[in-house]
């Protein structure tokens, strides 16, 4: 075999990823994880308790099953962009090899570059995922125009909401917990803003809206320089969250059984109550939404061959976790606030212990807020340089472009909105719902659908794709964008029962 093919052979070897430190499979699953496993968790125990536990346990296992089938397109289309982009190099390295050959007088026989460069000795070699492919780029790879516009507008409005949402929520559980109660009577968000933050007779006191935004600056402040780098050095944040998340859904798993021990089930939820399940489908989608975020999350890890099964055991274990979560809430409380935590807010007891807790599992959302939104962020800042940069090319622009601009348009926007508008109920239900449908279903499947047979055209048929998902078989294709048409009805009824 020539020597430049040998060359080629190695580069096919060689991986594509970004500098910086890898992680093992387990961290990933770890960071995966975390992504998953934030305030969606927090809606599903109420969500339960309405639709029945038989009608919830039924509804958020086939979600899950959903949701991780969607996230094996993603890492599929992930390999394909791989591959083409490694086609893409050797194409041009054979283009190099023949001007150079033909800028020499030479003798030798040519016939060797007439070799096909997709060879049997090296067919699975295209298809890796050490490059990060975002999927704004996998949409610019594999989507025409038309299809990448509704790709970008979908994500963008999904990813600002969601910056938007983890801000608010987190200045206002920082508020909810330094301040004094409100009164139950207030309903007017104009005297919510003008009460003071604590008891205090002074003509200008210190406002609850003062607290809001004061929070808010300061966890953009601490969380925001984050977002200027890669999703690594968030690593020993996520480890450290993840242990505080574990401890405080061990607390309130832990004190719901204590409950029904001691007390026996104050809750009885029926069995079946369809109409609560337009509800429990928008806390459930929410809650194992991860699409947006995994191609970042994956492409560090070390050792990816057995992804999949991996995947779907932290599925099956994010599930579990949700199951006991909303069975021992929904049949300890006799009633359920929407957000879970709200059931174990901060009393009058003086057992400094409880008194401890109590704080500490009304600061949850934080702790969980505070390692999902860089990750969020870093993945808007990604997709928005694929919007409007080579990413092949990214080296060649200049230091603002690569490193400061996209990461401060990625931040600003939600810390504006968010710093004028504390009530953003509609663009939860807008976020959460129809774009959140559009992120975990039809732009996974679109792009897997397009990737497929765009590397069959470029490849062929006998170049094997390892990453391939399990669901390969266009009927489940179909029963996913069938599935996402379902999703959408039953969206726009919660939204018109809650409004009407």
């Amino acid at each position: 075999m020539p020597r430049r093919f040998w060359g080629i052979r190695r580069l096919l070897r060689m991986p594509l990823a970004e500098a910086g430190d890898q992680y093992s499979i387990w961290v990933g699953l770890i960071y995966v994880f975390n992504l998953i496993v934030g305030t969606g968790a927090l809606t599903l125990p109420a969500a339960f308790a309405r639709a029945g536990w038989g009608l919830s346990t039924i509804s958020l296992v086939f979600l899950a099953f959903m949701s991780f089938m969607n996230a094996t397109y993603v890492i599929e289309t992930m390999a394909c962009a791989n591959a083409v982009y490694k086609w893409k190099l050797l194409q041009s390295i054979k283009r190099d090899s023949v001007q150079e050959h033909e800028g020499h007088d030479s003798d030798e026989p040519t016939n060797d570059m007439e070799e096909p460069l997709v060879c049997a000795s090296v067919p699975s070699r295209y298809y890796s995922l050490d490059r990060r492919v975002e999927l704004g780029e996998m949409a610019n790879l594999f989507l025409n125009r038309t299809g990448r516009t509704l790709f970008y507008c979908t994500l963008c409005v999904y990813l600002f909401g969601d910056l938007s949402i983890y801000s608010a929520a987190v200045a206002k559980s920082v508020m909810d917990v330094v301040c004094s109660s409100v009164p139950t009577n207030l309903t007017n968000s104009s005297d919510w803003d003008a009460l003071p933050c604590f008891n205090s007779t002074s003509p200008e006191p210190y406002t609850r809206l003062a607290c809001y935004r004061t929070a808010l600056l300061s966890f953009t402040a601490a969380i925001g320089p984050f977002v200027f780098f890669n999703v690594q050095k968030t690593k020993y944040l996520q480890l450290f969250t993840t242990g505080m998340r574990w401890l405080a859904f061990t607390i309130m798993i832990s004190f719901a059984i204590h409950l029904l021990v001691h007390s026996g089930a104050q809750g009885h939820p029926p069995a079946f109550d369809f109409s609560g399940m337009p509800t429990l489908f928008g806390a459930c989608v929410y809650s194992f939404m991860c699409h947006h975020s995994l191609p970042g999350l994956i492409s560090p890890i070390r050792g990816k061959q057995r992804l999949g099964l991996h995947i779907a055991l932290d599925y099956a274990l994010i599930s579990a976790f949700y199951l006991l979560l909303a069975f021992t809430g929904a049949f300890a409380f006799a009633h359920l606030n929407d957000l879970y935590t709200l059931n174990f807010i901060p009393t009058h007891d003086d057992n400094l212990f409880v008194k401890i807790i109590e704080y500490f599992l009304a600061l949850f959302p934080v702790f969980t807020l505070s390692t999902s939104y860089p990750i969020i962020a870093i993945t808007l800042r990604n997709n928005l340089q694929s919007m409007f940069l080579d990413m092949t090319r990214l080296e060649s622009y200049n230091f603002v472009l690569r490193k400061l601009l996209f990461p401060i348009v990625a931040v600003a926007p939600p810390l504006v909105v968010t710093y004028f508008l504390e009530d953003i109920g509609v663009l939860i239900e807008f976020t959460g719902s129809y774009a959140g449908t559009g992120i975990q279903y039809l732009i996974p499947t679109f792009l897997v659908l397009s990737a497929r047979r765009h590397c069959t055209n470029l490849l062929g048929l006998g170049v094997a794709n390892q990453y391939k998902s399990p669901f390969s078989n266009n009927a489940w294709a179909i029963f996913v964008l069938v599935w996402a048409i379902v999703c959408v009805i039953l969206v726009s009824v919660n939204i018109f029962e809650k409004n009407s």
